[in-house]
């Protein structure tokens, strides 16, 4: 006896930009009752509101420490280059000493040669030497004692940059310590909130999901589900929604996306 094919359904690659018709006909075909997914898009939108209001709470905070940490470990990746200069500034003072006592070393050994000479020629070269070698040695002096002025300059960043950290690190502590009060606070309700969304959002399919997230992240407000408004109005863009359209929400039969914001709207019962 033949075995019976087994049809898999082939599902379409979710398009950013899909037109609400095809969003509407994938929404129907599921194996969720609309009505289900309607009521579980409106759990969800209540869940995503109330992480929203917490998040709210904790203001520009995040975003400041964030800023702060940032800003901090610049600093100290400039301290540190600063402080690599001053290192190799030293080492090139260093340097120049050990060139100003080669210079010294050869100027005494031609003058002791001097002493010897009885040739003018001889002398005049030797002397020319000796010029040479203390121009040498004054252009490493002048290196020394530019290389000190730039020395300084450098440890005055450092001072500057060390006097900033101590503040910046006294603001850094002070912002953590009121976000973690207010992330304390909240941490519980968050948590049992974020697991009523991923319960939610698992019963949704992904095409529906992604409209979802793609209508919250559109609106200002970040509410991509409303229910009408004041009997006729989508609650999202308070325009005037149609006689039929307003059958339609009431019947929980079909997904209705408002054609002046995007928004979906559902009937506010449709959770009773």
């Amino acid at each position: 006896m033949a075995s019976k094919k087994t049809i898999k359904k082939v599902e379409a690659p979710i398009d950013q930009h899909e037109t609400f018709v095809s969003l509407q006909k994938s929404f129907a075909d599921s194996d969720l009752s609309v009505e289900e997914k309607l009521r579980t898009l409106y759990e969800l939108q209540k869940a995503d509101s109330e992480i929203d209001n917490i998040l709210q709470l904790r203001g520009e905070l995040p975003r400041e420490v964030e800023a702060l940490e940032e800003e901090i470990a610049q600093m100290k990746v400039k301290s540190a280059e600063i402080s690599a200069l001053v290192e190799q500034l030293n080492r090139n003072i260093a340097d120049a000493k050990l060139a100003i006592a080669d210079h010294e070393s050869t100027i005494e050994k031609y003058q002791r040669q001097l002493e010897a000479i009885t040739n003018s020629r001889e002398y005049d070269s030797l002397n020319k030497e000796i010029e040479n070698q203390d121009l040498l040695r004054q252009i490493e002096e002048k290196k020394i004692t530019d290389t000190k002025a730039a020395i300084l300059e450098h440890r005055g960043r450092l001072e500057e940059i060390k006097d900033k950290l101590s503040i910046l690190s006294e603001d850094l502590k002070a912002k953590k310590a009121e976000l973690d009060v207010i992330v304390e606070s909240t941490a519980k309700e968050e948590e049992v909130l974020r697991g009523r969304r991923d319960e939610c959002a698992a019963k949704i399919d992904a095409r529906t999901m992604s409209a979802y997230e793609r209508i919250r992240s559109s609106v200002r407000n970040h509410l991509a589900v409303v229910s009408v408004y004041n009997g006729d109005s989508c609650g999202g863009c308070f325009n005037t929604i149609t006689p039929q359209r307003l059958v339609e929400i009431a019947s929980n039969r079909k997904l209705i996306i408002c054609e002046h914001c995007g928004r979906i709207i559902i009937n506010a019962d449709v959770n009773q």
